[in-house]
């Protein structure tokens, strides 16, 4: 079984942001998974992140999707 890399695509301040974000991208067929999602709501905004998370191979359609760097 080969392991695929995953990459942190954007970081949101709010777990609502990242689902945006993911829905998009599950739209466009680009599977995606949000990082942090529970700890995000838990600790105050910015401290630690809710992580936008897509496979390395996907990066560059995933950043063009959302415009994101």
């Amino acid at each position: 079984m080969q392991e695929t890399a995953l990459v942190v695509l954007a970081e949101y301040n709010t777990v609502t942001e990242a689902e945006i974000g993911k829905s998009m991208l599950d739209s466009a067929g680009i599977w995606s998974t949000i990082r942090n999602e529970y700890m995000s709501t838990i600790y105050p905004v910015g401290t630690m992140p809710a992580q936008l998370m897509v496979r390395e191979e996907d990066i560059h359609r995933a950043q063009a999707l959302l415009r994101v760097r």
